[in-house]
């Protein structure tokens, strides 16, 4: 390990945390907000339905389509500050 650039473990790190991240949004609106939590979110209506049902059918998927774009925009980011960006 150490003929390899500390520059590249860190990015490595920071990579890892923004997958881990992402994956523990997406896991708690797909489990947590549409199965978990569902019978306290029965009560608020959103849409002709209630929340929990709502975070079922459509709240997990557009939340894991925002996160594709988060993600992508913070790998730019990141990209850039370690110097890997694309010209």
């Amino acid at each position: 390990m150490s003929d390899i650039p500390s520059n590249a473990v860190e990015y490595w790190k920071a990579n890892l945390r923004l997958i881990v991240g992402s994956m523990a949004i997406w896991a708690f609106v797909s489990y947590g907000c549409a199965i978990l939590f569902r019978p306290f979110l029965s009560g608020i209506p959103i849409g002709g339905t209630d929340l929990g049902f709502w975070f079922a059918q459509q709240g997990s998927i557009l939340t894991f389509i925002g996160l594709i774009f988060f993600y992508a925009w913070r790998m730019n980011t990141l990209d850039k500050k370690f110097g890997l960006d694309e010209e």
